[in-house]
């Protein structure tokens, strides 16, 4: 009989037992570069809320919001309760030729909660599946005739073999295969566009693309659309018949202020939305694509195309992860997460602001809506220019690096000193990343900026040197 590993036992393994059986099993390489970090000495014992209670003992505050998934926080209530329901009532789980309540329901309020004609909506497990979908949907819209689609250069949609092609940025430094025809634009450069659209046409002047992918919010960078670019982006669509996609896999239910990123703006209608992360309650795998019912009809609607797109998965009318969604919806919109984000921001944004007037050396920027803000660190001693000629081989030609290295040295202080968890992203200029849930309180954002106004003050050269011999050194040998 082969020895396994049964939940009971699962939930007593050490700290050294679960590196070993990572190394052993997952990624060596991935057990160094965690804990480098305090994050991975430690296991959590439980989580509610915006905190984190580790076995021995210690108190979190999490400000990575999940990476966009806790928008309710850890273990809302409310989400417990639909998932114990669903489990003690029996329901079924998949099944795809029983039509589900839970899908039709679903569907009805997400058609009913967004602008237009976005009626039409389908349930893949991941972002980077909505966003797949969405371009099958595009492509099989114009019937294959058009070969080319747009992204910006900042992009970020996922990584899988499509996904991963259309995200643009430092997030791709080894070439998969991908999506042929993927055309490249500047971000919130209306000009980059119309010079893309115009490259794209064929011999005898038509336009051969047919979709544009864009994040209206960049979460990897912190950056925003103008009104003007996204309106801009609407009116060239419509006028070539490019389907326009808005990716808010991160943004949506109320993060930024408003319940998706884009319908800040009256009258501004995507063909077809993206979302996921915080649509299932930090519970649920569960992501959409929300799309126009003109294109859906002419895609999909006749009986010969109408399982050739997501229904036709193994886990579409899955049970447990609508009906989840379902109550995390109807939570956002009856406790009004975008007026939250919005008191968020009214604590954060001039706190921020504050911080990097008194920290000029260190923070060069600060960027953000709603309850998703970045900190751009740089700046600093000679010492790190040294340092970064002393880095290993990957490091060394990574012209991030040094910003890199004051954020994760800043990150470290402030899991180490204060407990509290934040991240930078991959993309851009690697901003560390504020992200409260939206259940965070008040006085936890004055904790964030107390603490972050405390780490700082004592300077890049105390805050590196701690870093560098604690943590990088460890990870180097």
């Amino acid at each position: 009989m082969p020895e396994l590993i049964t939940l009971d036992e699962c939930e007593e393994l050490t700290v050294k037992q679960v590196h070993d059986l990572y190394r052993s099993y997952v990624n060596r390489s991935q057990v160094s570069l965690m804990t480098s970090f305090g994050f991975g000495r430690e296991l959590v014992e439980r989580a509610e809320g915006a905190r984190i209670y580790t076995r021995d003992g210690r108190e979190i505050l999490d400000f990575t919001g999940g990476v966009g998934v806790l928008n309710h926080g850890h273990n809302h209530p409310r989400i417990l309760a639909a998932r114990k329901r669903f489990q003690e009532l029996r329901r079924m789980e998949v099944h795809k030729t029983y039509f589900s309540p839970y899908v039709a329901a679903l569907s009805h309020n997400l058609a009913q909660l967004l602008p237009g004609d976005l009626n039409m909506s389908f349930f893949p497990n991941s972002g980077a599946e909505a966003v797949e979908g969405a371009v099958k949907v595009a492509y099989k819209y114009h019937g294959g005739r058009r070969n080319s689609i747009l992204r910006s250069d900042i992009s970020f949609h996922g990584k899988l073999l499509g996904s991963g092609s259309l995200t643009g940025g430092a997030q791709n430094h080894f070439q998969f295969p991908g999506i042929p025809g993927v055309g490249t634009f500047t971000y919130d450069d209306l000009e980059s566009v119309r010079a893309a659209v115009r490259e794209a046409r064929t011999a005898d002047g038509e336009c051969d693309v047919y979709a544009l992918l864009i994040e209206p919010f960049s979460a990897s960078t912190m950056r925003a659309c103008s009104a003007e670019f996204l309106r801009g982006l609407r009116e060239i669509c419509s006028a070539e018949n490019i389907v326009l996609i808005f990716d808010e896999i991160y943004t949506g239910w109320g993060k930024t202020g408003s319940l998706f990123y884009f319908m800040r703006y009256p009258d501004l209608v995507p063909d077809i939305v993206t979302t996921s992360k915080s649509f299932g309650g930090g519970k649920s795998s569960i992501s959409a694509y929300i799309v126009s019912e003109p294109i859906f009809r002419k895609a999909y609607d006749n009986l010969t195309d109408a399982m050739m797109h997501s229904t036709s998965t193994t886990y579409y009318g899955f049970g447990e992860e609508t009906a989840t969604a379902i109550e995390a919806v109807n939570i956002v919109v009856e406790d009004d997460y975008p007026r939250r984000a919005r008191d968020i921001e009214r604590v954060l944004a001039p706190g921020l602001q504050k911080i990097a007037k008194e920290h000029p050396d260190v923070v060069t920027d600060v960027a953000g809506a709603g309850a998703l803000h970045g900190i751009f660190l740089d700046g600093g001693p000679k010492v790190l220019d040294l340092v970064a000629r002393m880095a290993p081989g990957g490091f060394r030609n990574d012209p991030r690096f040094r910003a890199k290295l004051v954020t994760c040295a800043v990150i470290n202080e402030l899991h180490r000193e204060h407990g509290i968890y934040t991240y930078y992203t991959l993309n851009g200029r690697n901003p560390l990343v504020v992200a409260p849930p939206l259940v965070a309180e008040t006085e936890d954002l004055e904790y964030f900026l107390d603490s972050l106004d405390q780490t700082l003050a004592k300077g890049l050269p105390r805050l590196l040197t701690t870093f560098v011999r604690e943590k990088v050194s460890a990870l180097w040998r």
